[in-house]
């Protein structure tokens, strides 16, 4: 999970490597943290698109949507 903490942390360094630069360590942590922020959010889109429901277009073909005149 990923806190607001660390995504102020995550912004913080980022400011600091533009500014001024970052430590050997701040790098690390950087890396660290932004691996943790990219694997939260593959999780959320994982989660998202298997929610999704596939629809069978034949098995819907004989009823009418608004998108276009049938």
């Amino acid at each position: 999970m990923i806190t607001s903490e660390m995504i102020n942390r995550i912004n913080e360094l980022a400011k600091k490597q533009k500014d001024i630069g970052l430590s050997e360590e701040e790098k690390k942590e950087q890396t660290i943290l932004r691996k943790k922020y990219i694997e939260y959010i593959k999780g959320q889109v994982r989660s998202s698109l298997e929610q999704i429901k596939k629809s069978d277009p034949a098995k819907h073909s004989h009823q009418k949507c608004n998108c276009h005149k049938h």
